[in-house]
């Protein structure tokens, strides 16, 4: 399975098991066993790093086994083949996001300028409350 240009998944880190869906759908929801369930052994796949592994187990959540067995369950549409497709599209999505390192951030001061302009701002509306205060009289 094809990730990016980069990165192809061995078709043996993954099984696909049918199994029937729920919710409506009448007597074919009882008979057809059109929703997927589609397993992917991290320990299998040698394609990624370790940060990159981390990332994914991260964002798999609970979806992630104590096997370290990503599983995605897809029953969204009615047909094997479009469900199998989606669960396909759904992990190929969440690899490729787990491929992107998290930008380091670099910590900044304000500027001497910056500081003066917001002391500025907060000096001019402190006088335009001041103006709007009412006045007691001394007559």
């Amino acid at each position: 399975m094809r990730i990016d240009e980069t990165l192809t998944i061995d078709e043996r880190c993954l099984e696909e098991r049918f199994v029937r869906s729920s919710g409506p759908g009448g007597q074919n929801v009882n008979k057809v066993s059109t929703a997927v369930e589609l397993r992917f052994d991290l320990r299998l796949c040698d394609g990624l790093s370790a940060s990159e592994r981390e990332r994914l187990v991260r964002l798999a959540g609970r979806r992630m086994t104590d096997d370290g067995v990503l599983v995605i369950r897809a029953d969204r549409f009615r047909t094997q083949e479009r469900n199998r497709d989606d669960a396909r599209e759904r992990l190929s999505d969440l690899i490729r996001t787990a491929l992107v390192a998290p930008k380091h951030r670099v910590a900044t001061r304000p500027t001497r300028a910056s500081k003066t302009r917001r002391l500025d701002g907060k000096a001019k509306r402190g006088n335009v409350k001041k103006l709007r205060q009412s006045r007691i009289n001394d007559d």
